[in-house]
């Protein structure tokens, strides 16, 4: 089995096509950018069909998806972002912007899109003393992140733990992480965004947006709390500070990341003893003890972990549990919570190993929690958020897809601990709506060629709709379930034919908060320059 989902998986996969944006600066009239050569942005890469790298260059994370862009442009700097939808705006280009690549949709790939706008160069990772916070570019990926926050100063930020994601999507999206039920999510760690924004006259700048009470901009900073990424505008720049940080001293302006890391990896195998009712058992004791355990305020709060349930025809399935080593009584937690899990079923799980090994070891380890391999890059995964677990007929049918004859050995159910300090924070502080959930899902199959499209994609859609048939084929929030994870973006949510539950998909990403997210969409994309198939809509469209 591959190592997806191994630190939050999905978590880390961000939204494509990031869009943020902070740091007041002047309106420059898109005809500035038209003092340039042909096909060349001052100081930015120009990359065109007959350019040997643009192959290379042009495909993100989901084979699934690839576009035909006129250009794909390599930004390094706010300036060069600016001059590159000043061009977009002036020419009446479609434009898409990347940083990871990490989408799940094709949003930086679709067809009409004209100009690429690619911002891996954008990885900077600094202390700004100016601002008390950290920089971060939105071209950096995790690993990055958490390598320099660390080395330098020992501290991180509660993110995903796929390390080669990018922080553009991921940051603004809500990204979570193995942290996050004893720090929170990302976005309540992000105190400030540079943006590049487009007005209704076609103007383009930069705008500074921080979570300051008095800052004029602080709607933009709050949308790009959670609103997801391709909304708003470009996220340049991304400042980080802990929501309770006092002083200037760097180490302590964001949670100390821990020293060391406790793994425990527990496996069963797909044999005559794994029986419905003990697959069942197992997966409903999971979510109870995440029912019991997701208080804030708890020794369990620390305690991270992930149940991959895949496909009979993998032969096994494991679940992951992740505590800082040093907390106390850690070997305790893990052992009472594999017990919890495995108690009733009747089934001993064939491994149950454990190794404490220093922190930032596995969260920048190359690959971990990426979907498929170097060649297998096709993928779909279909999300849900859970305040409790799954009930008796959709566990059945958890179990009727993963023993059936046309799933594959890369097709599954993940579920993700959640919950603890994401959810001390109210509904509305910031554009993540779930904030009484206690785990994340992801129904995923993951595949190399394109000729098993159709079967694959078949058997994901069915298996989602088979466990969520009495609300519709969708998550709709309830008593078990609250709606979707926007950076696990899912197109089908806003398709009939896959929702018919009559609930639009903006509410199960959103809830509530979706109309404030158009008001801030358009103040400040008035023209809709930036879109995609689950964009947030101006205003009245």
């Amino acid at each position: 089995m591959n190592r997806r989902g191994l630190f939050a998986a999905a978590g880390a996969l961000a939204a494509g096509g990031t869009v943020t944006a902070l740091a007041t600066g002047r309106a420059i009239a898109p005809a500035a950018a038209a003092e340039r050569r042909p096909g060349r942005m001052a100081g930015a890469v120009s990359v065109r069909p007959a350019d040997p790298r643009y192959g290379s260059l042009l495909r993100g994370d989901n084979w699934r998806f690839q576009g035909r862009p006129d250009e794909i442009q390599v930004a390094g700097s706010t300036e060069q972002v600016v001059r590159a939808v000043s061009e977009a705006v002036r020419s009446g280009r479609r434009l898409a912007v990347r940083s990871g690549g990490h989408c799940f949709e094709g949003f930086t790939a679709d067809p009409d899109v004209r100009l690429l706008l690619d911002l891996s160069p954008m990885n900077a990772v600094v202390h700004d003393e100016e601002r008390g916070a950290f920089e971060v570019g939105p071209g950096a990926t995790l690993g990055h992140v958490y390598r320099t926050l660390f080395t330098r100063w020992g501290v991180t930020v509660p993110g995903g733990g796929c390390p080669e994601v990018g922080a553009g999507g991921h940051f603004c999206g809500g990204g979570y992480g193995p942290l996050s039920r004893r720090y929170g999510s990302v976005v309540d760690h992000l105190y400030g965004v540079e943006v590049v924004v487009v007005d209704s006259r076609g103007t383009v700048r930069t705008v500074v947006a921080t979570r300051e009470p008095d800052d004029p901009h602080r709607d933009l900073w709050w949308a790009h709390t959670g609103g997801g990424g391709g909304n708003f505008g470009v996220v340049t720049k991304y400042w980080l500070r802990a929501p309770d940080a006092t002083g200037t001293d760097p180490s302590r302006l964001l949670p100390r990341a821990p020293a060391r890391l406790l793994e425990c990896v527990v496996a069963w195998d797909w044999d005559e003893r794994m029986t419905e009712k003990a697959f069942t058992t197992l997966l409903s004791n999971f979510g109870r003890w995440h029912e019991r355990n997701s208080a804030a305020d708890t020794p369990e709060a620390n305690l991270y972990a992930i149940l991959q349930a895949a496909h009979r025809s993998a032969g096994s399935f494991r679940m992951i549990v992740q505590i800082d080593a040093d907390v106390p009584g850690a070997d305790g937690l893990v052992t009472d919570f594999v017990s919890a899990v495995t108690a009733g079923t009747g089934v001993e799980p064939t491994v149950d190993a454990r190794r404490t090994m220093p922190w930032l070891h596995p969260v920048t380890w190359p690959g971990a929690g990426e979907a498929g391999d170097v060649i297998t890059r096709r993928y779909k995964i279909k999300a849900a958020c859970l305040r409790r677990s799954l009930a008796g007929p959709q566990l059945a049918s958890v179990y009727r897809h993963l023993t059936n004859s046309t799933g594959t050995p890369a097709g599954g159910l993940e579920l993700f601990g959640y919950g603890g300090q994401v959810n001390t924070v109210r509904p509305g502080e910031t554009a993540v709506a779930q904030r009484d959930s206690v785990m994340k899902a992801d129904f995923h199959t993951v595949w190399a060629d394109e000729s098993d499209d159709a079967a694959c994609l078949a058997w994901v859609r069915d298996f989602y709709r088979d466990v969520y048939r009495d609300t519709g084929g969708v998550p709709v929030p309830d008593r078990i379930s609250d709606g979707s994870y926007i950076n696990y973006p899912d197109v089908d949510l806003a398709d009939p034919a896959w929702n018919t539950s009559g609930v639009p998909w903006h509410t199960l990403y959103y809830k509530d908060d979706y109309p404030r997210l158009q008001r801030v969409k358009s103040a400040w994309d008035p023209l809709n320059v930036f879109h995609h198939q689950l964009a947030v809509r101006p205003s009245g469209r």
